[in-house]
């Protein structure tokens, strides 16, 4: 697919679905984690909690590159006022998933898109419902035990096979993954940074 990007994008980001969910509509993207602690942040809000995250994620790379459009993006799970991270054992993740069972909870994704020598700096969150399916203690055990849920804010991919978990959704689908693509594609194009281009071709009738 060609590239639809008129200027260099760069993901900090090292998240495998966030890189395939640009590249999937045409996007050409360099990734370059930033290495921001995010144990630091110490905001209650969940909004705002991923929004700055995802800024100072994106400014820690647009400091490398000045040059270059830099993506930063923070996705979390909110459950009761509780902010669930990424879990850091198997007990962990059962009992993240324990509190997610049967019950709605949200998924907050913060984005920023800047350029640091254009003096550019947007910064968005978009919040997604989702309702979690009555699970067994067996169900649980096994799906930590396929090792999914690590590396995942929740515990839980829906778009793996955590997608048996979630019951229904209410908002965007590519936000829970880890990236509300709708929202940032429109920020992009109103950047000016990606353009539709008309590939049909155009021969004589």
């Amino acid at each position: 697919m060609e590239s639809i990007n008129t200027e260099k994008l760069i993901l900090a980001s090292k998240s495998p679905r966030r890189k395939e969910l640009l590249e999937q509509i045409g996007i050409k993207i360099d990734i370059f984690p930033s290495d921001i602690d995010e144990e630091s942040i110490l905001i209650k809000n969940p909004e705002d909690y991923v929004k700055n995250l995802s800024r100072l994620k994106a400014e820690n790379i647009a400091l490398v590159f000045p040059d270059a459009w830099v993506i930063g993006a923070d996705t979390i799970v909110v459950v009761q006022d509780e902010i669930l991270g990424k879990p850091q054992s198997k007990a962990h993740a059962m009992e993240m998933l324990d509190k997610l069972n049967n019950c709605e909870h949200s998924v907050f994704t913060g984005f920023c898109v800047t350029h640091d020598k254009k003096h550019v700096l947007i910064n968005k969150s978009v919040e997604t419902k989702v309702y979690f399916k009555c699970l067994s203690d067996e169900e649980i055990n096994w799906y930590v035990d396929t090792k999914e849920s690590f590396d995942k804010a929740g515990a839980y991919a829906i778009q793996g096979i955590g997608a048996f978990l979630v019951k229904r959704i209410c908002g965007s689908y590519s936000n829970v993954v880890g990236l509300p693509v709708c929202e940032v594609v429109e920020t992009l194009i109103n950047l000016n940074i990606i353009q539709f281009k008309d590939l049909r071709y155009h021969g004589s009738h």
